[in-house]
């Protein structure tokens, strides 16, 4: 995961919601970025309805000239 990222929560197979990680903590401390793994705290723009069981995909976008 990292801050500033494109996400996306996927329930049930569907897509919920797509937005801009917000925020990234480690334990209480603000984190760029969270290796996989690990447990971190993620807040996405416009989005707190969060259930146990959805995935959060996160993604970047590249222009190719």
């Amino acid at each position: 995961m990292r801050l500033n990222s494109e996400a996306r929560i996927i329930r049930n197979g569907q897509v919920v919601t797509t937005g801009r990680i917000s925020s990234l903590k480690r334990f209480k401390e603000d984190a760029r970025e969270v290796s996989t793994g690990y447990e971190c705290g993620i807040v996405i723009d416009g989005f707190n309805e969060i259930e146990e069981g959805d995935v959060i995909e996160t993604y970047g976008q590249q222009k190719v000239a």
